[in-house]
């Protein structure tokens, strides 16, 4: 089943009087299950595209649809309630709260969904288990190291199990041990059945996945099973 399509997808920003193509007529389509390595140069469009694909941003043309449903010119509060429910999102950044427990950082999404705070502890626990953070649960990020930081974020992009999780250069800020501890997870992921969109410029990372998608100039230039 097709689950994700844009066609012929563009995002152009305006600087002065120049228009910026930082996708250019961009079609794809991810269907369930699969696990994409999105990869290109710097500048080739691949960070807009995730932007774009994963309803952060809204496209200038072009359609996006998601379980067969136009999604396109959504405004911001549609585009954010549809994130909550069927998109998990993973930084390069991490992007937790500060001063805040692994706990409370998983279960944040929750809130948004109008969970009870019982319901919320216990998916989060059970989530941060499954990472290998079950011991963790009450360190603040600056008590964690950047690998199971990042595993806090992933069990946060978890949490509501969305029908696609997006990565962008997940590993980039990772020393080489746990970055491949995290690999290892993604392709742990993958197998039990999740749907995979990732921006690498690994190729040693790239090679987990099941298809390899170039884009460079804001286009597809290469679309290849691995």
């Amino acid at each position: 089943m097709t689950l994700l399509k844009l066609k012929n997808v563009s995002k152009h920003y305006q600087v002065g009087d120049i228009t910026i193509k930082a996708l250019d007529k961009l079609s794809f389509e991810v269907k369930q299950g699969e696990f994409v390595a999105v990869m290109g140069p710097s500048g080739s469009g691949k960070s807009t595209f995730l932007q774009v694909a994963s309803m952060l941003a809204e496209p200038t043309d072009g359609v996006i649809t998601l379980k067969g449903k136009d999604v396109t010119h959504y405004d911001e509060e549609d585009r954010a309630h549809l994130r909550n429910k069927e998109i998990g999102f993973v930084f390069q950044q991490f992007n937790l709260l500060a001063k805040t427990s692994a706990m409370d950082n998983v279960s944040l999404p929750l809130v948004y969904s109008g969970e009870s705070e019982s319901n919320r502890y216990k998916k989060a626990k059970e989530i941060l288990n499954k990472v290998g953070l079950g011991d963790r649960l009450e360190n603040a990020p600056n008590q964690l190291s950047g690998g199971q930081q990042q595993r806090v974020a992933i069990a946060r992009a978890l949490i509501n199990e969305p029908s696609i999780l997006f990565a962008d250069e997940p590993t980039g800020n990772l020393d080489s041990k746990s970055g491949a501890e995290i690999k290892d997870l993604f392709k742990e992921l993958h197998k039990e059945g999740k749907t995979i969109i990732m921006v690498t410029h690994e190729k040693y990372i790239a090679k987990i996945a099941e298809r390899l998608l170039t884009i460079k100039d804001g286009k597809v230039v290469n679309d290849t099973k691995i």
